[in-house]
């Protein structure tokens, strides 16, 4: 194996794996922001409820 074939493919995999490191992090900080996003969700939900205790207590069903 020749010197510049090894240095083109360590490189190639040294960028290879900053790119997945990179897409890794930004997937994490979205998956964070999406859960960020749920907790005032369900924050808001607990106001709603904490202002009308009744409301989606009960449904009627029939058969």
């Amino acid at each position: 194996m020749d010197i510049a074939s090894l240095s083109m493919n360590m490189a190639s995999n040294a960028t290879l794996s900053k790119v997945g490191t990179a897409v890794l992090d930004k997937a994490l900080d979205m998956n964070e922001e999406m859960g960020q996003g749920l907790v005032n969700m369900i924050d808001a939900a607990a106001m709603e409820r904490s202002v009308n205790p009744n409301v989606g207590g009960n449904f009627d069903f029939r058969v």
